[in-house]
């Protein structure tokens, strides 16, 4: 299904993945977008994102769902598969640029890997 046109709302989205580099929980793109999209709205875009190639998600420790943008992903096919970390003092979560291979599984067809690293944080080991 994707994204039609770049309307009002697409691009309030894809700002918040503009401001900041960083991986943004669906919960938390919810909080900062609450004046401007109703909550549905923000959900179906962000399916619709991900549909497109524009956006990529993973579950954290909690199974809340976030999401970063992508690098080189298509509609058709999604190219981002690495690891992500999550940082179990403060929370913050981020891809990890490193290459991850998913071995060949026999009698199996892998549409989808993840892959979270639990650690803590460069400012949190300080």
């Amino acid at each position: 299904m994707g994204v039609i046109r770049k309307t009002q709302s697409v691009s309030l989205v894809l700002n918040e993945f503009e401001k900041n580099s960083k991986a943004i929980s669906a919960i938390e793109l919810v909080k900062r977008l609450d004046d401007k999209i109703n909550k549905t709205t923000v959900y179906r875009l962000l399916d619709k994102l991900e549909d497109d190639g524009l956006l990529h998600y993973f579950l954290d420790s909690n199974g809340v769902k976030w999401f970063a943008k992508c690098k080189i992903c298509s509609k058709s096919k999604h190219h981002d598969v690495h690891p992500h970390f999550q940082c179990t003092d403060c929370g913050i979560v981020d891809c990890l640029e490193i290459k991850i291979t998913i071995p060949e599984i026999p009698n199996r067809k892998v549409v989808n890997s993840q892959i979270l690293v639990l650690g803590q944080c460069d400012l949190c080991l300080q």
